[in-house]
């Protein structure tokens, strides 16, 4: 995919996202994401919709804050020859989110080449990202683990 379509879509899929109901209801906002789709950061606020009995962020909100993103990243960087699917994922709660709290996302072309070689001759390839949430002060209130499962395309595979 050309740099100047991905951009596009990366703009869209920051608008698209910030209006995506779970997101909209859980108070979660894309703030950036680079055009070329290898670095987001997430925010969520605290609010009477998604504050637990203790009164501190709840950790379904938490985990939901990071779910898609890099499954999509990998997806996007990748392209349509691949299968890209959120296989598992571990969350540890460090302490209390009493505030905001963001999560920044980045992955790399090292990270791409080791799933195409990984992946070149037709294997699945389980790689295991990891994400931190962080209060604003930087505290750090989660990590999470999320491991995918990506594949090429059989048809990509037969024409290669």
């Amino acid at each position: 995919m050309n740099k100047q379509r991905l951009a596009r879509k990366a703009r869209f899929l920051r608008w698209a996202m910030n209006f995506y109901p779970p997101y909209l209801g859980a108070g979660i906002r894309i703030q950036s994401l680079a055009a070329d789709m290898r670095q987001i950061r997430v925010r969520m606020g605290l609010g009477w919709y998604n504050r637990n009995y203790v009164g501190t962020q709840f950790g379904g909100s938490l985990y939901s804050m990071t779910d898609p993103f890099f499954m999509l990243m990998i997806m996007e960087n990748l392209g349509r020859d691949y299968i890209v699917w959120d296989k598992a994922a571990n969350i540890e709660f460090v302490s209390p989110g009493k505030g905001p709290v963001f999560a920044d996302f980045h992955i790399d072309e090292h990270l791409l080449e080791e799933i195409r070689q990984h992946t070149a001759a037709g294997d699945k390839y389980l790689p295991k990202l990891h994400v931190e949430v962080r209060d604003g002060a930087g505290t750090l209130v989660a990590r999470v683990q999320k491991t995918l499962y990506v594949r090429r395309k059989p048809q990509a595979r037969q024409a290669a």
